[in-house]
């Protein structure tokens, strides 16, 4: 990743955090209310897309020689944003607490599974990109 600073990196990671705070908080509600929530659906979803999409983000800026404006927008902030480890941990606890040990085993591996391929996937698609790749 790029290194970046200054006033304009600040606003490019603040709107970024924005938009993404904002759609893990319609897609989240939107899976939950498809799926309903004995099980944390929505995070689950929200973490999955959001590995997947950071993959792709970064090997689409490796190919293109990453802007430091366009990192920060869009990998730090709207992905770092997007995507809710605290949500992860707090809902596979309030599970184990109401005695949902396989479910909350189930999310962990879940999270962990759908995690690490959708970041694996998103770099395989960048590197599609001619010159792509991390």
């Amino acid at each position: 990743m790029a290194m970046m600073a200054g006033f304009a990196g600040g606003l490019a990671v603040a709107a970024g955090s924005a938009l993404g705070g904002v759609a893990r908080f319609w897609v989240a509600a939107l899976v939950n209310r498809r799926l309903g929530e004995a099980f944390p659906w929505g995070t689950l979803v929200v973490n999955a897309s959001g590995a997947l999409l950071a993959g792709l983000l970064a090997a689409v800026l490796a190919a293109t020689g990453g802007l430091a404006t366009l990192e920060g927008l869009l990998l730090i902030g709207f992905c770092g944003s997007y995507t809710t480890v605290s949500s992860f941990a707090l809902q596979t606890f309030t599970l184990v607490q109401a005695g949902g040990w396989p479910r909350a085993v189930g999310n962990v591996f879940a999270t962990l599974a759908l995690t690490l391929s959708g970041a694996w996937l998103g770099l395989q698609a960048g590197a599609l990109i001619p010159g792509g790749g991390v």
